[in-house]
Parts: structure tokens; C-alpha cells; sequence
């Protein structure tokens, strides 16, 4: 007697240039810390330096101030393609870039939103019939909400709603508290969602540059997280 065909189980692929795991080896910025006191002459020249850039307002509870630099610009708009390459050490308009360190703090003693942007695998499409799709699990900081999609240089306008309604509802409408954004390290779509969160008119926008693999690499929790529906 014939046996039926059981069926296919196809897990989910994220964009190119994204690996399914936080955990797979990537390019690792080292920002190196110092004494942040007056005297410390490395921290009077940082200090002069974002005072003439203008390019970063670092509130001194969970600002964590280096002088090393990716040697990466920023440009004037979203970036658009190769998400995973080396990112910007500022964004501009943004309270503070963070640390792994500071974003514990700032989670701690602020209560902060922290939201991960790191794209959902689309389901491919004429798939067989008898064929399953599964998402892979995706690892993210403990407590933090998944708005997957949001961080693409160029997002349609049901996305851009989506990112609009779910943001606003999980500030409450308050768009001063403070909200830390993050991928994974080395993404550039961390850096396009806060870019946007703050055209939106969030004044109070962080950036967790090292993202997932920070946070674990520090010592934090990490779980399996849903995508916000």
C-alpha cells in the first residue's frame, strides 16, 4: 500500500545579508570606554567634538562617550542596500548611541521601550500546497517588541503605517519617552528606523548599535520573540 507523501517543511530565509541567528559569527566594533571626568582630556575633546558636530545629545546617566570612529559617514537619507555592513558611530538627532552597558541602564532606570527591526522572512509565494511555512525563531533582548520591516531604506506605505500605529501605541502616544532601537550588530536597519522614529517626531530616540549581539556578548538575557501584529 502506498504511503502518502508528507509535507514539505520549508523554514523561513531572511534578506540576504541577514544570518538566522544572532549567535553566527560577525565583525565585531570595538568602542573603547574611559573616565568621563573633567579632567580626562580624552573626554574635553569628545565633548568639544559633539558640541561642534551637533550630531549627538548624550544625557550623561546612559550616555556611553568614545572618541574611536567606524570611519563610516552618515549619509543624508535612509541607507538602501547592504544592511550588514560596518554603521555610523552617531545618528544624528538621536539622544545618545549606546552601549550594551547603557541600554541596561537606561532599561533599568528608565523603563525604556526597546524595539528590534530585524526583517521577517516574507513567505515565497505559488508555494505548493501541501507545503508548511515556518518562520524561524528569532532571538532578541528579553522584554523587547519585534516591528520586523521598519528599518528598510525604502518601505511601502502599509509598512510605514504599521510602524506609525504600533510605535504610537506602544509609547502611548508619549513621544518623548525614551525608545532604543536595534538589529544586530553591524545593521543598518537600526539605524534607518531610529532616522525615521525621529522624522516621526520622537525626540527621545536611542540607538543600541551593537544590537542582540551586544546585549548577549555583555552578559543580558535574550529570548524567542513574536513580531508585533
Amino acid at each position: 500500500m502506498l504511503q502518502p507523501t508528507p509535507p514539505r517543511v520549508l523554514p523561513g530565509k531572511v534578506c540576504s545579508g541577514f544570518p538566522e541567528s544572532s549567535t553566527t559569527k560577525q565583525s565585531t566594533r570595538v568602542v573603547p570606554r574611559f573616565n568621563q571626568s573633567r579632567n580626562d582630556p580624552r573626554a574635553a575633546r569628545l565633548l568639544a567634538l559633539i558640541t561642534c558636530a551637533l550630531v549627538l545629545i548624550a544625557p550623561p546617566a546612559y550616555a556611553q562617550a568614545t572618541d574611536a570612529s567606524t570611519g563610516v559617514t552618515e549619509p543624508a537619507g535612509y541607507r538602501t542596500d547592504n544592511y550588514r555592513t560596518p554603521v555610523p558611530s552617531t545618528l544624528a538627532g538621536a539622544k545618545a548611541v549606546l552601549t550594551p552597558e547603557a541600554a541596561k541602564r537606561l532599561s533599568d532606570d528608565a523603563h525604556a521601550l526597546f524595539v528590534d527591526v530585524y526583517p521577517r522572512a516574507p513567505k515565497p509565494p505559488n508555494l505548493p500546497a501541501s507545503t508548511v511555512w515556518r518562520d524561524p525563531p528569532h532571538r532578541s533582548i528579553k522584554g523587547a517588541l519585534w516591528l520586523p520591516n521598519v528599518g528598510y531604506g525604502v518601505i511601502s506605505a502599509d509598512t510605514q503605517s504599521f510602524f506609525d500605529t504600533q510605535l504610537a501605541r506602544l509609547t502611548t502616544g508619549d513621544k518623548s519617552g525614551p525608545v532604543v532601537f536595534f538589529c544586530l550588530r553591524d545593521c543598518w536597519m537600526s539605524w534607518n528606523a531610529g532616522k525615521r522614529a525621529i522624522a516621526m517626531g520622537y525626540t527621545s530616540v536611542y540607538w543600541l548599535p551593537d544590537g542582540t549581539d551586544g546585549w548577549e556578548e555583555a552578559g543580558y538575557e535574550v529570548t524567542n520573540i513574536e513580531p508585533v501584529k
